[in-house]
């Protein structure tokens, strides 16, 4: 279990949408100061919100970021982007691209910082994912799910090689949550508020798994069937 209060985190993409909401749920929480990041950061008037600029689809910049925030506990890594291209039509160059952003991105992030939070006595790792990992023919579900899908195998594989170091890695499966990512979408979303109360939770819990809606936890459970419980038809 990780202790959030007097804690310093850090929550890329944390001035806007679910990544604001996980910001404020940490500092309720009694986190000390929480680093949060953007492309184009703003001023915030809260002195214990610091924000930093951070691009996820560049290569350099996870370590950039570490050396920034060198002094957190908690690392969640909840940036990243929505595309709705089918995986056989996308062109190469986008797969790559998504992949880039959406897979690559958060293990960048991992890496640089997993000797940070040892040095800090082990700390949380959160990584968000997404329901388009698991379903076929939903919105988001072609390359971007696919992506998502890479992303969880990583989180499972960054579970196992941090245990060693006292990290708590958390991966946070959610469908269709109330942003602007996604907000145009027809369908039943998230209340980002709740998602994120739930998020400190499960890390004042242990957990290592969080599903955050009914929406996962039936897919999650549907795994164990057939393939054809995890597509979407229309």
């Amino acid at each position: 279990m990780t202790t959030v209060s007097g804690a310093t985190a850090l929550v890329t993409g944390g001035q806007r949408g679910l990544g604001r909401e996980i910001t404020q749920e940490l500092l309720r929480a009694g986190a000390a100061k929480v680093y949060v990041t953007s492309r184009t950061p703003i001023a915030e008037s809260d002195q214990r919100i610091v924000p930093l600029a951070f691009e996820l689809g560049d290569p350099r910049a996870a370590g950039e970021l570490a050396r920034a925030a060198a002094d957190v506990q908690i690392v969640v890594n909840n940036a990243g982007i929505m595309t709705f291209g089918p995986l056989l039509q996308d062109s190469q160059e986008e797969v790559e691209r998504v992949f880039g952003i959406v897979a690559f991105g958060p293990l960048r992030v991992a890496k640089a910082f997993a000797p940070v939070l040892a040095a800090g006595g082990g700390g949380a790792l959160v990584i968000l994912h997404s329901l388009t990992a698991w379903i076929a023919g939903f919105p988001g579900s072609g390359t971007h799910g696919a992506a998502k899908a890479a992303l969880i195998s990583m989180t499972n594989t960054m579970r196992a090689e941090l245990s060693a170091q006292g990290t708590q890695v958390l991966g946070v499966q959610l469908s269709l949550t109330d942003t602007d990512l996604v907000r145009n979408l027809p369908g039943a979303k998230n209340d980002p508020a709740k998602v994120a109360a739930d998020i400190v939770n499960a890390l004042a819990s242990g957990e290592t798994e969080l599903l955050a809606d009914d929406s996962s936890r039936h897919f999650k459970s549907a795994l164990s069937g057939p393939v054809e419980g995890l597509i979407v038809s229309g």
